[in-house]
């Protein structure tokens, strides 16, 4: 495991920002044109006004989306919206959901922490490609505010009892922080002890990012940067939110593929429905649900593979890699969404994926692989706007 220790935390003061429910949003990436309007008009505080700033996408020009970001950032902590925690801690966050649109009850507890950076491969394991057009866009953000906004989600396959125990010790306690978002999901946060032995219990873990591959590959670029110039610093570390596998049932989900052009692979047997195909993918043994469109009519089948789990890494060698390159694909973890796609004309093709599991992801990484972008939907995630990271003052001492 690579080293961890505590932060300070950059969080919303509720009695000037006014509640977190207005103020936070889901990770950027994930954050739909209207939904993002929603978000900006929910609150002049609200984090999305940070996270996708309005403005001109190039950092050369003035009054640019970065720029807008920087200022807001400064204005928010000068009027009192934002404050600095007085000590270095670490931060327990639980999200907890009800049983909803096919997901069963279940809870989620893992903690915030400062993670120092390492190159891939180590004991910090990627299991997704990225792209280089997200990693620019969050570069210039991190250049402009120096704050990590929003956390990476990583796991480790642990059982670590000791963590355990230390996060289930802040139960009784009032939170610090706590909303219940659009989904239904009940996320809270606790401060923890910044003297917790945390980085001693995981020592001997490694680190598979959940989310975030995009937002770690640039807070590599941007330490690099800063190294040149300034040497060490706060900026070797990355906000991160961990959670042990070993203890925890975490859910991931899939991104289904729509294809919007290329050859269509004939499917093996036809079923009614979405539903049914829904209920007849499988990911152990890799069957997908294909849907394709003939003239003014959708068809539903399935596909059954013959590679190793992750079903995704089995469909794009099988079939995707092939039938559909480059920018043939579009990515959603709604299945209806990618009926409709197909349905109404903008696809010719969709690919319903199941679910996996942190173990089948960690195997494939484990067997050299690295996954399709867009892999997987690690559900729910952590709520961008519960707490910050500075990196323009030293969140506890580096050697």
């Amino acid at each position: 495991m690579p080293r961890v220790g505590p932060f300070r935390g950059l969080r919303f003061n509720e009695a000037v920002a006014g509640p977190l429910a207005s103020l936070t949003a889901p990770p950027y990436d994930v954050i739909s044109a209207p939904h993002r309007d929603s978000y900006l008009a929910s609150s002049r505080f609200n984090v999305v006004h940070l996270d996708l700033a309005e403005g001109g996408e190039d950092a050369a020009e003035p009054g640019n989306r970065y720029e807008r970001a920087a200022a807001l950032l400064e204005e928010w902590r000068a009027a009192g919206a934002l404050t600095l925690d007085d000590e270095p801690r670490y931060y327990v966050y639980e999200l907890d959901w009800p049983e909803a649109d096919g997901h069963g009850r279940g809870t989620i507890r893992g903690v915030f922490c400062a993670l120092t950076l390492e190159p891939w491969g180590g004991a910090v394991v990627p299991h997704e490609q990225t792209m280089p057009g997200p990693v620019a866009d969050r570069l210039e953000l991190l250049r402009a505010t120096r704050t990590h906004l929003s956390p990476i989600y990583g796991t480790v396959a642990g059982p670590s009892r000791a963590l355990a125990v230390a996060l289930d010790a802040t139960r009784n306690t009032e939170p610090i922080g706590a909303l219940r978002d659009e989904e239904g999901v009940r996320h809270r946060l606790w401060p923890l002890d910044g003297d917790m032995p945390i980085g001693a219990w995981l020592a001997d873990e490694e680190l598979l990012i959940a989310d975030g591959h995009h937002r770690y590959t640039t807070a590599l670029a941007y330490r690099d940067e800063r190294h040149r110039a300034d040497g060490p610093g706060p900026w070797d570390e990355i906000l991160t939110f961990v959670v042990d596998a070993g203890t925890q049932t975490v859910p991931v989900l899939p991104y289904h593929r729509v294809q919007l052009f290329g050859e269509v692979p004939a499917s093996e047997r036809a079923v009614s429905d979405l539903a049914e195909l829904e209920s007849s993918v499988r990911d152990d043994t890799p069957t997908i649900g294909t849907i394709v469109r003939h003239d003014d009519a959708v068809a539903f089948g399935i596909l059954e593979l013959h590679g190793d789990p992750p079903a995704v890494r089995a469909l794009h060698e099988e079939v995707l890699d092939r039938h559909a390159p480059g920018d043939a694909l579009r990515f959603t973890h709604s299945a209806p969404d990618a009926l409709a796609a197909v349905r109404n004309g903008d696809a010719i093709a969709a690919y319903v994926l199941p679910p996996t599991t942190p173990e089948r992801v960690r195997a494939a990484i484990h067997h050299g692989d690295r996954l399709p972008r867009k892999s997987t939907f690690f559900w729910p995630k952590p709520r961008t706007g519960m707490v910050f990271m500075p990196v323009d003052l030293p969140s506890r001492s580096l050697p």
